[in-house]
């Protein structure tokens, strides 16, 4: 049966009755920007109802809003994108103050670093798998601290020990349970109480989790099902126009010509916006702007761009990677062991420039005025976002309103503001608020990139195929050196070398290095797990062809390598057992295994494939086990690596950015290819549950189902895959 499945599992986990998998479920969202309301317009932003509340309201720190009507506000840190924020976050808060899940309503948080800090990453963003590790201690800390404060305005009130009253499901108690006052009841008086330092309360133990670690039903999922969500592309201002771009083709050009009079003539086309870099028309919906973007047949000066062509990019990364490196790791001497192995092994890897391709394209509102600029937009990075507005405009980062919205695929693209500021930029030019929207083609052609990598490895055995030396350079753009420089040290790209610098294996002699470059006319950013999501293609795809050298079986020269680490030692070991490692497969089928530790979370995969004689893949299953410390809720989890797994495969038989004269070549969905129904395979889950501090999911599962796809059409083939996306016809059968 080849229809596509998704099945999941937890170690250690008992059978569920129907009660406990439904406990939770329904969280009543108030969307006070991101819109259960059906209305056109959109309610005051997060920051304008934060300054207004309601007389009365308990506000005892950043996250928490209780109103004397008993509504539970959380205000969301982290953005929806369709990773379940919205339900896990929730249930952080919801354990500590003692609420049920549909007692929290949600708003997005406004700019703000010092109150919605990501810690992981050091600034207020949405990424880096960091959403649980981040707020894991905030929001619990923030949740027992309001518990507390409405306890001892109960006990005040009563004139009792707070130490004798308990709460739950939003209700304080006293000890004989004849006393009863609600949150709303006791929210006014709250706010009068000194609020105590947030590391001072006592949190939960996880043997009292009622909420954490259960399977709470996705929140978010009614309001996307029946289409009352609302996305940045959804926003409606009354006089709105509507705007259609067409962006120079190269980076750096220039718009040449303009037919302004005929994009004029088609009925609804208000202005043409001309800013040098892009064209826009604005129009009084979408239909009249696209007709009149295409009458306006704008011709373009390429500028200092228009040769960039993907050979020259790579010529460039092979030169720069022959060169030394920045060095993250040197232990032992790597030269000498390889110069003294009875066997050594040289690989280069490849991995392309590849796109993001949200389902919902770049877009942005705009209303510029004289003293304020309010834009409506899902954002990953509201506050880099607020201060390039801010820089662009002239106007102080508070008069910069950012109405956030649920994000319709983030994978890193909208962490980046160059979309919101071209809207600023068209904004200037038209009387009132405008909404730029991309196409589909100008999304992909001006996208930022994930960077092209080059790597060069060595590796040297002794006699019984162990390792004794192993050296790794990497060669590619930093993403960090340009979006955030204090994350740079002497020259070294963390990111870059993440998975790389510390992989998971004992290696007695290791050297890891890295060559930044940067090819000209093009931009690259994050791309859900960028780093990782090369190094561990490179890494166990290197670990397996040594693996072969030696003559052992892939899983058990791992394991051999792993005494010292039992979390991914266990994480290979049950990956292996549900995957039926070893079992017979028929000609031209394989299993695949890779490992990695990233983003906290320790992870194993496992692919089944087929390849046929004229070299086309089927991936048939994949089997994934994750260690991700403590978890809030295996739903999510277990929807993340399903999703993860899939956007990583995609890459990993699909995708490919390359340059031509200056130009993308690829422009839609029939030449950036998304992975097709009939091609996705089975999904399976198991996770390992522990105590350890919670890891990051989104990203994992990304990052390291390459490897285990390749290393199994190896299996399958004997055919190497060193070069992404997978080259069919190298692996058509000879015979």
């Amino acid at each position: 049966m080849d229809r596509p499945l998704l099945t999941n599992r937890i170690e250690g986990e008992t059978a569920m009755s129907r009660r406990t998998l439904l406990q939770g479920a329904g969280l009543l969202l108030g969307f006070t920007l991101t819109g259960a309301s059906t209305e056109p317009v959109f309610a005051a932003p997060a920051s304008q109802v934060i300054e207004n509340e309601i007389t009365g309201t308990f506000a005892p720190n950043g996250f928490i809003r209780i109103n004397p009507t008993g509504a539970v506000t959380l205000i969301m840190p982290m953005v929806e994108m369709g990773q379940g924020v919205y339900t896990s976050l929730s249930m952080l808060l919801a354990e500590e103050l003692e609420v049920q899940l549909d007692q929290i309503q949600v708003q997005h948080a406004p700019p703000n670093h010092a109150l919605y800090v990501n810690s992981i990453i050091g600034i207020q963003n949405t990424g880096g798998s960091a959403s649980i590790r981040a707020f894991w201690t905030p929001l619990r800390q923030a949740g027992a601290v309001g518990r507390n404060l409405l306890i001892a305005a109960a006990a005040r009130r009563w004139s009792v020990d707070p130490a004798t009253c308990r709460a739950r499901n939003g209700v304080v108690s006293d000890a004989t349970g004849s006393k009863h006052l609600s949150y709303g009841e006791l929210a006014e008086a709250a706010a009068n109480l000194p609020v105590p330092p947030a590391a001072s309360v006592k949190l939960k133990g996880p043997k009292d989790f009622t909420l954490i670690g259960t399977r709470a039903k996705r929140v978010d999922s009614s309001i996307k099902v029946d289409g009352r969500a609302l996305y940045g592309i959804d926003a409606r201002l009354p006089s709105m126009k509507v705007a259609a771009i067409a962006i120079s083709p190269v980076l750096g050009g220039n718009a040449k010509t303009v037919n302004e009079r005929a994009a004029l003539a088609v009925k609804g086309v208000r202005q043409v916006v001309n800013i040098g870099e892009a064209i826009a028309v604005v129009a009084d919906h979408m239909g009249a702007a696209k007709k009149g973007l295409e009458a306006a047949a704008a011709t373009w000066d390429d500028g200092p761009n228009g040769k960039v062509n993907n050979g020259g990019i790579v010529r460039q990364l092979e030169d720069e990677s022959k060169k030394p490196g920045v060095v993250a790791r040197n232990d032992g001497d790597a030269e000498k062991a390889l110069a003294g192995a009875a066997q050594r092994l040289d690989a280069v890897y490849q991995a392309p420039f590849l796109a993001h391709a949200a389902m919902e394209p770049m877009n942005c509102t705009v209303h510029l005025q004289r003293d304020r600029c309010d834009i409506w937009v899902g954002t990953q990075a509201p506050t880099i976002t607020q201060a390039l507005v801010a820089e662009l405009t002239g106007l102080p980062r508070d008069a910069i309103k950012i109405h956030n919205h649920l994000i319709g695929g983030g994978f890193g693209r909208r962490l980046e503001a160059d979309g919101t500021v071209l809207a600023v930029k068209i904004a200037r030019h038209v009387d009132g608020p405008v909404k730029v929207i991309w196409s589909r083609e100008e999304d992909i052609q001006h996208d930022m990139y994930r960077p092209y990598y080059l790597d060069r490895l060595s590796a040297g055995l002794d006699a019984a195929g162990k390792p004794v030396a192993w050296t790794h350079r990497i060669a590619g753009s930093s993403i960090f050196a340009r979006y955030y420089p204090p994350y740079i040290k002497d020259g070294l790209d963390p990111d870059a070398v993440e998975a790389a610098a510390e992989p998971p294996y004992a290696l007695p002699n290791i050297h890891v290095d890295y060559v930044q470059v940067e090819p000209r006319g093009v931009r690259t950013s994050w791309w859900r797990g960028v780093g990782p999501t090369h190094n561990v293609f490179v890494v166990e795809s290197f670990m397996d062809e040594l693996a072969h050298a030696a003559e052992q079986d892939p899983v058990a020269y791992r394991k051999g390598l792993l005494g010292h680490n039992p979390r991914a030692l266990a994480v290979l070991s049950l990956a292996a057992e549900k995957a039926q490692w070893g079992s017979p497969l028929p000609a031209r089928h394989g299993r695949g295994i890779s490992v990695q530790f990233a983003y906290g979370s320790y992870v194993s995969q496992v692919a089944e494939v087929e390849v046929a004689d004229d070299g086309s893949v089927k991936v048939k299953r994949i089997v994934c086990a994750l260690d991700c410390g403590m978890y809030v809720n295996p739903d999510t989890i277990e929807a993340q690596v399903q999703g993860g797994t899939l956007f990583g495969l995609t890459a990993a038989l699909h995708g490919s950015i390359t340059f031509k004269d200056g130009r993308v070549e690829q422009s839609n969905f029939d030449t950036y290819l998304p992975m097709r129904i009939d091609e996705v395979p089975v999904v399976e889950t198991h996770l390992i549950r522990n105590a350890e501090a919670p890891g990051g999911v989104g990203e994992a599962p990304t990052a390291i189902v390459s490897a285990a796809v390749t290393n199994a059409i190896f299996a399958a083939t004997g055919k190497r895959v060193r070069s992404l996306p997978i080259d069919t016809a190298s692996l058509k059968s000879s015979s």
